[in-house]
C-alpha cells in the first residue's frame, strides 16, 4: 500500500518529458498562428498529437503511471488541443467572421474543455475500447488539418465560403467532442504482444501513404474518423432494436391455452 501511494504521488522524467513535447508543441503553434505561420502552426499540433500519444504508452510501459502525470497531460491537452487549434483557426480564417468567428472558436474551446473533463471523471467506468465522443486530438486534427490542407493548396478567401467551411467545420469538431458517439480507441493494440507480418507492410504502406500528400491524407484520414462513431452508433442502435425485436418474437403473444388457464 506504501508503495502504491508513493507511486500514485511521484513525478516521473521520462513520460513527463513527452507531455512537456506535448506542451510546447501547442504553445508554438499558437506563436506561430500570430506571426502568420499557419502550416507551421498545423504542423506543430499534429507533432503534439505524436507526444500525446507517446507519454501515456511509455508510462504503461516503464509502469511510471502516476496522479501527476495523469493531470499534467489534461493540462497539457487543453492547451495544445483545445486552445491552440481554436486560436490558430480564428487568426487563419475566422477572424473575419466578426462574432460568429470567436463565437465558434468559444464553442470548440468549451468542447475541448468539458470532454477533457468528462474524460478524467470516467476513468475506469467506460467501455476503453471506445472514447465517449470525439477525442480532443482528433478534433484538433481535423481543424488543424483543414488549415495545412487549405494552406498548402492556396485555397481562396474570395467568396467567403472558405470562411464558412472553417466555422461549420470548427463548431462539428467542438460539438462531437460532447457528443456520446462511440470513437474507437486503439488502445486494446499492445506494442508488446507480436502481430503478424502483414501488419507490418501495412504500417509501411500507411507511411508510404501519407508521405504522399501529408495534408490531403491527413485531413481525409481524420475526417473518416471524425465520422466513424456516427456510423458505430448508428449500428449500435440497430442492433439494439433488432435484439428487442427477437426478443419480443421469442416471448410472442399469449397461447389460448394460457388464457384459458
Amino acid at each position: 500500500m506504501t508503495d502504491e501511494i508513493h507511486r500514485r504521488r511521484s513525478i516521473y522524467l521520462l513520460p513527463n518529458a513527452f507531455t512537456t513535447a506535448n506542451l510546447f508543441a501547442g504553445f508554438y503553434a499558437v506563436v506561430q498562428s500570430m506571426n502568420g505561420r499557419f502550416e507551421v502552426a498545423a504542423i506543430a499540433i499534429f507533432l503534439a498529437m505524436v507526444f500525446d500519444s507517446m507519454d501515456g504508452r511509455v508510462a504503461r510501459l516503464t509502469n511510471t503511471q502516476s496522479a501527476f502525470g495523469e493531470q499534467y497531460d489534461s493540462l497539457a491537452d487543453m492547451i495544445s488541443f483545445g486552445m491552440a487549434p481554436a486560436l490558430v483557426m480564428y487568426e487563419w480564417s475566422l477572424q473575419g467572421l466578426g462574432r460568429w468567428g470567436w463565437l465558434a472558436a468559444f464553442v470548440y474551446v468549451v468542447g475541448a474543455a468539458l470532454r477533457l473533463a468528462r474524460f478524467n471523471a470516467n476513468i475506469g467506468v467506460v467501455d476503453k475500447q471506445y472514447f465517449q465522443g470525439l477525442p480532443s486530438p482528433a478534433a484538433a486534427a481535423l481543424v488543424a488539418g483543414y488549415v495545412w490542407l487549405a494552406v498548402d493548396n492556396k485555397f481562396s478567401f474570395a467568396d467567403g465560403t472558405l470562411s464558412w467551411s472553417a466555422f461549420g467545420l470548427t463548431v462539428y469538431a467542438g460539438l462531437a467532442m460532447v457528443s456520446n458517439a462511440p470513437f474507437f480507441s486503439g488502445k486494446s493494440f499492445a506494442l508488446g504482444r507480436s502481430v503478424p507480418f502483414w501488419v507490418l507492410l501495412v504500417v509501411v504502406a500507411v507511411f508510404v501513404f501519407v508521405s504522399s500528400d501529408p495534408p490531403v491524407v491527413l485531413f481525409g484520414l481524420f475526417v473518416l474518423y471524425s465520422l466513424s462513431g456516427w456510423f458505430t452508433w448508428l449500428w449500435r442502435v440497430r442492433r439494439a432494436r433488432r435484439l428487442g425485436q427477437r426478443l419480443r418474437e421469442a416471448g410472442g403473444p399469449p397461447s389460448n391455452s394460457d388464457e384459458t388457464a
